[in-house]
């Protein structure tokens, strides 16, 4: 092995012990994706997943004519259905990685972004106030399953401050019957699951109200809340 490649992996090795990661995790990001491809990254079910959530927010309530923040919206899974469905500039997409944002809209195509005009955002800190318009509606589906503790928070808390009163926020999270040992750093590819009880407390002290709304048929078994503001 080349020098440099044993620094490379002696270092991996030494984050992957201070954050508690899987050394045998793939890297996130840009190397990560171009391993997977797009819709693998972002946990494939590419039709499944999409369609699922996609109808379980309109079962909600969602209409045209509500502005809705698609927090991690990846390569647009769901995205797509959205923005088919919502009023011109009425989705927001947000993604830390401007490589899904990218392959999300090859998979929209010209035609549809020039007619229905999505906001398209690569932020990794949750920078909701770089939007021009604030929602009233905002799903985060499979990312709380990969976020830390202090990464959750912070989405939570962010989101609070530019969501539209009596706006609404869900969530997906893998649940645990008792607090986990979390990795310390957040990872797109890691696990994380977290107590009913955690995810409340998460909300409430960020500002929400929050519901446990629990099983909504997701092939991965994610548990959903909805946190009102």
């Amino acid at each position: 092995m080349r020098f440099a490649e044993q620094v490379t992996s002696s270092l991996r090795n030494l984050w992957c012990r201070a954050t508690g990661l899987p050394r045998d995790l793939l890297p996130e990001g840009t190397e990560g994706i171009r391993a997977l491809g797009p819709k693998e990254y972002v946990g494939g079910l590419w039709e499944e997943i999409g369609e699922l959530q996609f109808r379980f927010l309109l079962d909600q309530g969602l209409r045209p004519d509500h502005i809705l923040l698609d927090v991690g919206c990846g390569c647009l899974r769901g995205g797509i259905r959205f923005i088919r469905y919502l009023e011109p500039g009425h989705y927001l997409g947000i993604d830390k990685e401007p490589l899904l944002l990218e392959a999300g809209k090859r998979e929209m195509g010209a035609d549809l972004l020039r007619e229905k005009r999505p906001e398209l955002l690569a932020s990794g800190s949750f920078a909701f106030r770089r939007f021009s318009r604030r929602p009233q509606w905002a799903l985060a589906q499979s990312v709380f399953t990969h976020l830390c503790r202090r990464d959750l928070e912070r989405c939570l808390a962010r989101l609070r401050h530019v969501i539209l009163p009596g706006g609404v926020f869900f969530a997906t999270f893998f649940e645990a019957t008792s607090p986990s040992r979390n990795p310390r750093a957040s990872h797109s590819l890691g696990y994380f699951a977290y107590t009913r009880q955690e995810m409340e407390e998460f909300g409430s002290r960020n500002g929400w109200n929050p519901t446990y709304i629990g099983e909504w048929n997701h092939p991965r078994d994610q548990r959903m809340m909805v946190f009102g503001a």
